[in-house]
């Protein structure tokens, strides 16, 4: 219970930070203003030589976003979910795995005619929660 808690927790502050935080400038990474909580690419933290397995890849074909996490799939440590996020904070989609799953690969579909930035986290059970950004 306390998992499902702390990942509902996870999810609303999330949330609430893409909706409510206004990124001046586009290199400036929304783990600028959250460092220590999200991780990405460019921000390892104390999870240093971690991305390359943490961090959502997306690829965009049409009005079609897939996101992957290359990542283990075990009992132990797995990825929880993925979310895609728009740039004024709405969720597009979200999918959350188990450890049976053998891949973290999610597809959402965009709303028609979006464009702007498009945020995918990954969230890991031991490394916590990873963000990739893409502009379409």
């Amino acid at each position: 219970m306390r998992r499902r808690e702390f990942l509902k927790g996870t999810l609303i502050a999330s949330g609430a930070f893409a909706m409510t935080t206004v990124i001046p400038h586009k290199s400036m990474a929304a783990s600028t203003y959250l460092d220590g909580i999200i991780y990405s690419k460019n921000n390892e933290g104390m999870w240093n030589g971690k991305s390359a397995s943490h961090v959502p890849v997306i690829e965009i074909n049409g009005n079609s976003v897939k996101v992957t996490t290359n990542h283990v799939m075990t009992q132990e440590h797995y990825i929880v979910r993925h979310t895609l996020v728009s740039q004024i904070g709405e969720v597009i989609g979200d999918k959350t795995f188990s450890p049976k799953d053998e891949k973290a690969i999610s597809t959402f579909e965009l709303p028609k005619g979006y464009k702007g930035i498009l945020y995918a986290t990954s969230f890991c059970n031991r490394h916590d929660l990873w963000l990739a950004e893409t502009n379409i």
